[in-house]
């Protein structure tokens, strides 16, 4: 099947077979390796990408159904070779160790500032759950996004 997709702002037409998932469209038929392939169940949040600007885990959704959609990956959120503020948040407060989970994490972070411009750790924590990350400890990213919001 062919779909077209607007990814990170550009229109791209992929033939994709009725079963993979966007994650592996993503990485394998567009080169966004950004987006990471984590468990394959949707518990760990690695492969999370806004869609239609709303963050959804690219692992459980079919790549056909994406077809018509606007997808940003972890690749898109620069603006003229400037970081976005989540991902500068993330930067300044150590809030990645391995970067296996950060894409995203920060993904998550930006559909959590979009919709609550100034949240409390408690709202942080909450809007984070989905993804999980095994170095950090999450105080520094919580300290991340925190920080991000108080920039937007």
């Amino acid at each position: 099947m062919k779909v077209s997709i607007k990814v990170n702002g550009q229109l791209r037409e992929v033939d994709v077979e009725p079963r993979w998932l966007l994650v592996h469209v993503l990485r394998e038929k567009l080169g966004l390796t950004g987006t990471n392939v984590g468990c394959d169940t949707s518990q760990c949040g690695a492969c999370t990408v806004l869609m239609n600007g709303m963050a959804v885990k690219s692992c459980t959704v079919l790549g056909v159904q994406a077809d018509g959609a606007d997808i940003t990956t972890i690749e898109g959120l620069r603006t003229d070779g400037a970081y976005h503020p989540v991902q500068q948040a993330f930067w300044d407060h150590h809030g990645l160790q391995c970067g296996f989970c950060t894409p995203g994490m920060i993904l998550t972070a930006v559909d959590l500032l979009t919709h609550h411009g100034d949240p409390n750790d408690e709202t942080i924590r909450h809007g984070l759950e989905g993804n999980l990350c095994r170095c950090t400890g999450y105080e520094n990213i919580v300290r991340a996004v925190r920080d991000a919001a108080d920039k937007m």
